[in-house]
Protein backbone atom coordinates (compact mmCIF):
# COMPACT_ATOMS: atom_id res chain seq x y z
CA UNK A 1 0.00 0.00 0.00
CA UNK A 2 1.44 3.18 -1.22
CA UNK A 3 1.44 6.31 1.91
CA UNK A 4 0.26 9.63 1.18
CA UNK A 5 3.55 10.76 3.27
CA UNK A 6 6.23 10.42 0.77
CA UNK A 7 9.51 12.77 -0.07
CA UNK A 8 10.62 12.15 -2.94
CA UNK A 9 13.95 12.71 -3.56
CA UNK A 10 15.20 16.04 -5.39
CA UNK A 11 18.94 17.13 -5.85
CA UNK A 12 19.67 20.53 -6.76
CA UNK A 13 21.18 20.94 -10.68
CA UNK A 14 24.42 21.67 -11.10
CA UNK A 15 23.22 25.04 -12.51
CA UNK A 16 21.80 26.44 -9.63
CA UNK A 17 25.52 26.73 -8.03
CA UNK A 18 25.91 29.73 -10.13
CA UNK A 19 23.01 31.36 -8.87
CA UNK A 20 24.27 30.52 -5.33
CA UNK A 21 27.28 32.37 -5.46
CA UNK A 22 25.74 34.98 -7.02
CA UNK A 23 23.40 35.37 -3.90
CA UNK A 24 26.45 34.97 -1.59
CA UNK A 25 28.56 37.48 -3.38
CA UNK A 26 25.35 40.09 -3.34
CA UNK A 27 25.04 39.74 0.50
CA UNK A 28 28.64 39.52 1.46
CA UNK A 29 28.53 43.29 0.01
CA UNK A 30 25.12 44.61 1.43
CA UNK A 31 24.97 42.87 4.78
CA UNK A 32 28.04 44.41 6.46
CA UNK A 33 25.79 47.31 7.81
CA UNK A 34 23.58 45.33 10.17
CA UNK A 35 24.20 44.05 13.50
CA UNK A 36 24.39 40.28 14.24
CA UNK A 37 21.45 41.12 16.36
CA UNK A 38 19.17 42.33 13.48
CA UNK A 39 21.06 39.61 11.81
CA UNK A 40 19.48 37.33 14.21
CA UNK A 41 15.77 38.46 13.45
CA UNK A 42 16.44 36.46 10.05
CA UNK A 43 13.03 37.07 8.01
CA UNK A 44 11.06 38.66 10.23
CA UNK A 45 13.26 41.88 10.28
CA UNK A 46 12.79 44.18 6.94
CA UNK A 47 14.40 47.17 5.51
CA UNK A 48 12.97 48.64 2.05
CA UNK A 49 16.49 49.77 1.11
CA UNK A 50 17.19 46.07 0.78
CA UNK A 51 13.87 45.15 -0.73
CA UNK A 52 14.34 46.80 -3.77
CA UNK A 53 18.29 45.62 -3.90
CA UNK A 54 16.61 42.48 -4.24
CA UNK A 55 14.46 43.58 -7.11
CA UNK A 56 16.56 44.63 -8.85
CA UNK A 57 18.60 41.43 -9.10
CA UNK A 58 15.50 39.86 -10.34
CA UNK A 59 15.20 37.82 -7.12
CA UNK A 60 11.65 38.96 -5.77
CA UNK A 61 8.81 37.26 -8.64
CA UNK A 62 11.15 34.79 -9.91
CA UNK A 63 8.76 32.36 -11.09
CA UNK A 64 6.31 34.35 -12.45
CA UNK A 65 5.78 35.08 -15.85
CA UNK A 66 7.63 38.15 -17.72
CA UNK A 67 4.48 40.13 -18.52
CA UNK A 68 4.04 40.87 -14.40
CA UNK A 69 7.18 41.72 -13.54
CA UNK A 70 8.24 38.31 -13.13
CA UNK A 71 11.43 36.38 -14.68
CA UNK A 72 10.38 32.86 -15.58
CA UNK A 73 12.60 31.40 -13.39
CA UNK A 74 12.17 27.52 -11.53
CA UNK A 75 10.79 26.87 -7.96
CA UNK A 76 14.26 25.33 -7.35
CA UNK A 77 16.59 28.45 -8.32
CA UNK A 78 13.77 30.47 -6.02
CA UNK A 79 14.75 27.76 -3.21
CA UNK A 80 18.20 28.34 -3.54
CA UNK A 81 18.02 32.21 -3.12
CA UNK A 82 15.87 31.75 -0.54
CA UNK A 83 18.14 29.81 1.56
CA UNK A 84 21.15 31.56 1.13
CA UNK A 85 18.94 34.95 2.22
CA UNK A 86 17.89 32.88 5.44
CA UNK A 87 21.59 31.28 5.84
CA UNK A 88 22.75 35.32 6.34
CA UNK A 89 19.65 36.47 8.16
CA UNK A 90 19.15 39.00 5.48
CA UNK A 91 16.35 41.80 6.64
CA UNK A 92 13.64 40.14 3.96
CA UNK A 93 10.74 40.87 6.15
CA UNK A 94 9.35 43.66 4.07
CA UNK A 95 8.57 41.81 0.31
CA UNK A 96 8.54 38.70 2.48
CA UNK A 97 4.99 37.93 2.13
CA UNK A 98 4.18 39.81 -1.17
CA UNK A 99 6.79 37.03 -2.68
CA UNK A 100 6.11 34.13 -0.66
CA UNK A 101 2.30 34.08 -1.06
CA UNK A 102 0.25 37.64 -1.89
CA UNK A 103 1.49 38.06 -5.57
CA UNK A 104 0.97 33.90 -6.33
CA UNK A 105 -2.32 34.54 -4.82
CA UNK A 106 -2.95 37.24 -7.39
CA UNK A 107 -1.30 35.47 -9.85
CA UNK A 108 -3.74 32.30 -9.71
CA UNK A 109 -6.93 33.81 -8.67
CA UNK A 110 -6.80 37.94 -9.40
CA UNK A 111 -7.86 39.77 -12.15
CA UNK A 112 -5.54 41.15 -15.35
CA UNK A 113 -6.13 44.49 -13.63
CA UNK A 114 -4.99 43.20 -10.41
CA UNK A 115 -2.13 41.32 -11.58
CA UNK A 116 -0.45 44.73 -13.94
CA UNK A 117 -1.62 46.54 -10.84
CA UNK A 118 0.46 44.84 -7.89
CA UNK A 119 2.96 42.40 -9.35
CA UNK A 120 5.18 44.71 -11.35
CA UNK A 121 5.48 46.58 -8.06
CA UNK A 122 6.09 43.67 -6.05
CA UNK A 123 8.46 42.30 -8.02
CA UNK A 124 10.65 45.42 -7.88
CA UNK A 125 10.49 45.53 -4.40
CA UNK A 126 8.49 48.44 -4.26
CA UNK A 127 4.95 47.28 -3.14
CA UNK A 128 4.63 45.21 0.43
CA UNK A 129 2.18 42.88 1.52
CA UNK A 130 0.47 41.95 4.89
CA UNK A 131 -2.26 39.24 5.73
CA UNK A 132 -5.73 40.07 6.96
CA UNK A 133 -6.75 36.54 8.02
CA UNK A 134 -6.66 36.54 11.80
CA UNK A 135 -9.64 38.34 14.14
CA UNK A 136 -9.53 39.01 17.72
CA UNK A 137 -10.71 36.03 20.05
CA UNK A 138 -11.04 33.94 17.45
CA UNK A 139 -8.10 31.81 18.37
CA UNK A 140 -6.71 29.29 16.35
CA UNK A 141 -9.94 29.11 14.25
CA UNK A 142 -9.64 30.89 11.31
CA UNK A 143 -13.14 30.90 9.52
CA UNK A 144 -14.61 32.37 12.63
CA UNK A 145 -14.92 35.80 10.64
CA UNK A 146 -16.80 38.15 11.98
CA UNK A 147 -15.27 41.45 9.69
CA UNK A 148 -18.16 41.99 7.60
CA UNK A 149 -17.36 43.42 3.80
CA UNK A 150 -21.87 44.86 2.45
CA UNK A 151 -22.21 45.51 -0.93
CA UNK A 152 -23.12 48.96 -1.94
CA UNK A 153 -23.27 50.47 -5.25
CA UNK A 154 -20.01 50.70 -6.65
CA UNK A 155 -18.54 48.32 -4.15
CA UNK A 156 -18.38 47.16 -0.50
CA UNK A 157 -18.25 48.75 2.88
CA UNK A 158 -16.07 47.20 5.57
CA UNK A 159 -16.43 47.48 9.26
CA UNK A 160 -14.20 44.72 11.97
CA UNK A 161 -10.97 44.71 12.95
CA UNK A 162 -7.69 42.16 12.10
CA UNK A 163 -4.95 41.16 14.79
CA UNK A 164 -1.28 39.60 14.14
CA UNK A 165 -0.86 41.79 11.05
CA UNK A 166 3.00 41.86 10.66
CA UNK A 167 4.33 44.92 9.46
CA UNK A 168 1.07 46.54 8.57
CA UNK A 169 2.42 50.18 9.33
CA UNK A 170 4.83 49.13 6.35
CA UNK A 171 2.99 47.90 3.38
CA UNK A 172 1.27 49.54 1.16
CA UNK A 173 -1.85 46.34 0.78
CA UNK A 174 -3.18 43.75 2.48
CA UNK A 175 -4.86 40.70 0.94
CA UNK A 176 -8.32 40.44 3.28
CA UNK A 177 -10.21 38.25 4.24
CA UNK A 178 -13.84 39.38 5.08
CA UNK A 179 -17.32 37.81 5.62
CA UNK A 180 -19.55 38.95 2.43
CA UNK A 181 -22.28 36.50 3.40
CA UNK A 182 -23.24 35.93 6.73
CA UNK A 183 -26.95 33.72 5.37
CA UNK A 184 -24.85 30.65 4.49
CA UNK A 185 -25.01 27.58 7.48
CA UNK A 186 -21.36 26.91 7.35
CA UNK A 187 -18.79 29.14 8.37
CA UNK A 188 -16.44 28.37 5.52
CA UNK A 189 -19.21 29.64 3.23
CA UNK A 190 -19.31 33.23 2.76
CA UNK A 191 -16.03 34.51 2.79
CA UNK A 192 -14.11 36.46 -0.04
CA UNK A 193 -10.63 38.48 -0.14
CA UNK A 194 -9.66 41.58 -1.23
CA UNK A 195 -6.79 43.51 -2.18
CA UNK A 196 -7.19 46.62 0.18
CA UNK A 197 -5.39 49.26 -0.27
CA UNK A 198 -3.64 50.63 3.33
CA UNK A 199 -4.11 54.22 2.26
CA UNK A 200 -7.99 54.05 2.56
CA UNK A 201 -10.18 55.92 4.74
CA UNK A 202 -11.44 53.90 7.38
CA UNK A 203 -8.64 52.06 7.76
CA UNK A 204 -6.87 52.37 11.27
CA UNK A 205 -3.07 51.00 12.58
CA UNK A 206 -2.69 50.08 15.66
CA UNK A 207 0.62 48.95 16.92
CA UNK A 208 1.32 45.50 18.86
CA UNK A 209 4.68 45.28 20.74
CA UNK A 210 6.31 42.02 21.01
CA UNK A 211 7.97 40.75 24.12
CA UNK A 212 11.13 41.43 22.54
CA UNK A 213 9.62 45.18 22.35
CA UNK A 214 9.73 45.18 18.53
CA UNK A 215 6.75 46.34 16.63
CA UNK A 216 5.81 44.04 14.37
CA UNK A 217 2.51 43.32 14.85
CA UNK A 218 -0.44 45.10 14.55
CA UNK A 219 -4.51 45.61 14.38
CA UNK A 220 -5.72 46.88 11.52
CA UNK A 221 -9.27 48.63 11.99
CA UNK A 222 -12.27 48.93 9.68
CA UNK A 223 -14.51 51.50 10.04
CA UNK A 224 -17.08 51.81 7.39
CA UNK A 225 -14.09 51.42 5.04
CA UNK A 226 -15.36 51.10 1.20
CA UNK A 227 -13.83 48.92 -1.13
CA UNK A 228 -14.39 49.36 -5.06
CA UNK A 229 -15.57 46.36 -6.93
CA UNK A 230 -12.81 45.69 -8.97
CA UNK A 231 -10.79 45.23 -5.15
CA UNK A 232 -12.45 41.72 -4.77
CA UNK A 233 -10.16 38.68 -5.73
CA UNK A 234 -11.46 36.41 -7.93
CA UNK A 235 -15.78 35.73 -7.27
CA UNK A 236 -17.47 35.80 -3.68
CA UNK A 237 -17.60 33.37 -1.95
CA UNK A 238 -14.06 32.11 -2.78
CA UNK A 239 -12.54 33.33 0.27
CA UNK A 240 -11.74 29.66 1.83
CA UNK A 241 -10.46 27.98 -0.99
CA UNK A 242 -8.01 31.17 -1.74
CA UNK A 243 -6.68 30.47 2.25
CA UNK A 244 -5.99 26.95 1.46
CA UNK A 245 -3.66 27.58 -1.08
CA UNK A 246 -2.01 31.11 0.45
CA UNK A 247 -1.54 28.88 3.36
CA UNK A 248 0.51 26.15 1.32
CA UNK A 249 2.36 28.76 -0.35
CA UNK A 250 3.19 30.24 3.34
CA UNK A 251 3.86 26.53 5.08
CA UNK A 252 6.27 24.89 2.61
CA UNK A 253 9.43 27.26 2.58
CA UNK A 254 12.72 26.58 4.22
CA UNK A 255 11.51 29.27 6.40
CA UNK A 256 10.02 26.77 8.51
CA UNK A 257 13.28 25.17 9.60
CA UNK A 258 15.80 28.07 8.84
CA UNK A 259 14.33 31.06 11.07
CA UNK A 260 17.19 30.57 13.46
CA UNK A 261 19.98 29.79 11.11
CA UNK A 262 21.81 33.02 11.71
CA UNK A 263 21.74 31.78 15.74
CA UNK A 264 23.30 28.50 14.30
CA UNK A 265 26.02 29.43 12.84
CA UNK A 266 26.66 31.63 16.10
CA UNK A 267 26.67 28.55 17.75
CA UNK A 268 29.16 26.58 15.90
CA UNK A 269 31.57 29.58 16.08
CA UNK A 270 30.85 29.27 19.91
CA UNK A 271 31.44 25.25 19.66
CA UNK A 272 34.96 26.02 18.51
CA UNK A 273 36.35 27.49 21.56
CA UNK A 274 36.01 24.34 23.68
CA UNK A 275 35.65 22.09 20.81
CA UNK A 276 35.02 18.99 23.51
CA UNK A 277 33.45 15.64 22.88
CA UNK A 278 29.91 16.39 24.24
CA UNK A 279 29.52 20.11 22.47
CA UNK A 280 30.99 17.97 19.12
CA UNK A 281 28.12 15.46 19.70
CA UNK A 282 25.28 18.20 20.31
CA UNK A 283 26.54 20.33 17.11
CA UNK A 284 26.40 17.00 15.05
CA UNK A 285 23.02 16.01 16.06
CA UNK A 286 22.02 19.29 14.76
CA UNK A 287 23.22 19.81 11.91
CA UNK A 288 22.09 15.97 11.03
CA UNK A 289 18.55 17.41 11.71
CA UNK A 290 18.97 20.38 9.72
CA UNK A 291 20.02 18.38 6.76
CA UNK A 292 16.82 16.19 7.15
CA UNK A 293 14.58 18.80 7.27
CA UNK A 294 16.72 20.49 3.97
CA UNK A 295 16.05 17.47 2.26
CA UNK A 296 12.15 17.51 3.11
CA UNK A 297 11.59 20.71 2.41
CA UNK A 298 13.98 20.24 -0.89
CA UNK A 299 11.26 17.37 -1.37
CA UNK A 300 8.60 19.93 -1.38
CA UNK A 301 10.34 22.98 -4.25
CA UNK A 302 10.70 19.84 -6.33
CA UNK A 303 6.80 18.89 -5.94
CA UNK A 304 5.92 22.23 -6.28
CA UNK A 305 8.18 22.53 -9.70
CA UNK A 306 6.21 19.51 -11.25
CA UNK A 307 2.79 21.15 -10.63
CA UNK A 308 1.61 18.84 -7.55
CA UNK A 309 0.07 19.61 -4.71
CA UNK A 310 2.90 19.40 -1.08
CA UNK A 311 0.13 20.57 1.13
CA UNK A 312 0.51 17.57 3.29
CA UNK A 313 4.45 17.34 2.53
CA UNK A 314 4.49 21.36 3.62
CA UNK A 315 2.33 20.68 6.70
CA UNK A 316 4.82 18.12 7.59
CA UNK A 317 7.76 19.95 7.38
CA UNK A 318 6.70 22.97 9.18
CA UNK A 319 5.83 21.34 12.66
CA UNK A 320 8.71 19.28 12.57
CA UNK A 321 10.70 22.79 11.33
CA UNK A 322 8.96 24.58 14.29
CA UNK A 323 9.99 22.08 16.86
CA UNK A 324 13.59 21.91 15.83
CA UNK A 325 13.64 25.69 15.87
CA UNK A 326 12.29 26.31 19.60
CA UNK A 327 14.71 23.78 20.76
CA UNK A 328 17.31 25.77 19.75
CA UNK A 329 17.84 28.11 22.30
CA UNK A 330 17.70 25.14 25.34
CA UNK A 331 20.42 23.28 23.12
CA UNK A 332 22.29 26.36 23.44
CA UNK A 333 21.93 26.59 26.55
CA UNK A 334 22.97 22.94 27.40
CA UNK A 335 25.96 23.23 25.44
CA UNK A 336 27.46 26.09 27.08
CA UNK A 337 25.25 27.32 30.27
CA UNK A 338 24.54 30.55 27.76
CA UNK A 339 22.15 32.85 29.17
CA UNK A 340 20.48 35.35 27.32
CA UNK A 341 21.19 39.04 28.16
CA UNK A 342 19.28 41.80 26.68
CA UNK A 343 21.55 44.45 27.46
CA UNK A 344 25.18 44.23 26.41
CA UNK A 345 26.98 40.75 26.63
CA UNK A 346 28.90 40.03 22.59
CA UNK A 347 26.96 39.40 19.76
CA UNK A 348 25.97 35.53 20.66
CA UNK A 349 24.57 36.64 23.73
CA UNK A 350 22.54 39.19 22.55
CA UNK A 351 21.64 37.33 19.69
CA UNK A 352 20.45 33.87 22.40
CA UNK A 353 17.89 36.86 24.04
CA UNK A 354 16.52 37.82 20.70
CA UNK A 355 16.08 33.55 19.58
CA UNK A 356 15.11 32.69 23.43
CA UNK A 357 12.64 35.45 23.57
CA UNK A 358 11.16 35.31 19.78
CA UNK A 359 10.96 30.98 19.44
CA UNK A 360 8.00 30.64 21.42
CA UNK A 361 6.16 32.82 18.99
CA UNK A 362 7.16 30.23 15.89
CA UNK A 363 4.40 27.59 16.22
CA UNK A 364 2.38 30.38 15.37
CA UNK A 365 3.19 31.12 12.15
CA UNK A 366 1.18 29.83 8.98
CA UNK A 367 -0.81 27.91 11.37
CA UNK A 368 -1.31 27.15 14.94
CA UNK A 369 0.33 23.84 15.41
CA UNK A 370 -2.84 22.12 16.35
CA UNK A 371 -4.59 23.24 13.18
CA UNK A 372 -1.10 22.19 11.38
CA UNK A 373 -1.70 18.71 13.44
CA UNK A 374 -5.19 18.31 12.18
CA UNK A 375 -4.15 18.74 8.39
CA UNK A 376 -1.50 16.19 8.93
CA UNK A 377 -4.22 13.79 10.68
CA UNK A 378 -6.69 13.92 7.67
CA UNK A 379 -3.62 13.76 5.12
CA UNK A 380 -2.82 10.86 6.70
CA UNK A 381 -7.07 9.43 6.75
CA UNK A 382 -6.36 9.44 10.78
CA UNK A 383 -9.44 11.57 10.91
Amino acid sequence: MTTPLQFEPNDLPPETETLRQEVRTFLAENLGEYSAGTLAKSWVHGDPAFSRKVGEQGWIGMTWSKQYGGHERTAIERYVMVEEMLAAGAPVGLHWVADRQSGPLILEFGTEEQRQKVLPKIARGEAFFCIGMSEPDSGSDLASVRTKAEKVDGGWIVNGTKVWTSYAHKCQYMIGLFRTDSTVEKKHEGLSQFLVDLDNPGITISPIHNMTGDHDFNQVHFEDAFLPDDSIVGAPGDGWKQVIAELAFERAGPERYMSNFPMITQMVREATQDPGERTAEGIGRMAAQIATLREMSLSVAGMQQAGKDPALQGSVVKEVGVSFEQEIPHIAHDLFGSQPMLDGGSDYDQSLAYVTQASVSFSLRGGTREIVRGIIARGLGLR
